[in-house]
C-alpha cells in the first residue's frame, strides 16, 4: 500500500511540474516584443560616435550602464546618432526605448 501512495504522489507532483513548465515558458514566448530592425553600428566603437535606427525612427531613449549596472549616462535622440566619446574604454550595456519597447544591447567602446 505505501508503494502504490509514494508511486501515485510521484506520478501527481510529475504532472504539476510539468504543467507549470508549460504555463511559463507560453507566458515567456508571448510576452516577447523587440524594437522592430533595431540596429546599432559600429560595434566595437573607436570614434566616439554610433548611429541606433529602426523601422519606425520615432525618438528614443537611450540609457548607458556598465557592466556592474550603474546608469552612466542617460539621453533622448531624436537623430540617429549619439555622442559617447565621454565613456571610457570597456563594456557597456545600452538599453533602447521606443514607443514603450525596451531592447538591450552590448556596447564595446575602444
Amino acid at each position: 500500500m505505501k508503494k502504490q501512495y509514494l508511486l501515485f504522489l510521484t506520478i501527481i507532483m510529475c504532472l504539476y511540474s510539468f504543467s507549470s513548465f508549460c504555463q511559463t515558458q507560453e507566458l515567456i514566448e508571448n510576452d516577447y516584443t523587440d524594437i522592430e530592425n533595431l540596429s546599432v553600428y559600429p560595434n566595437p566603437v573607436s570614434q566616439g560616435k554610433i548611429y541606433i535606427t529602426s523601422k519606425n525612427n520615432a525618438p528614443k531613449k537611450i540609457e548607458i550602464f556598465n557592466v556592474l549596472g550603474k546608469n552612466i549616462q542617460t539621453v533622448i535622440i531624436t537623430q540617429r546618432e549619439l555622442n559617447i566619446s565621454k565613456l571610457k574604454a570597456g563594456v557597456y550595456i545600452i538599453k533602447i526605448t521606443e514607443n514603450n519597447i525596451s531592447a538591450t544591447r552590448k556596447l564595446i567602446v575602444k
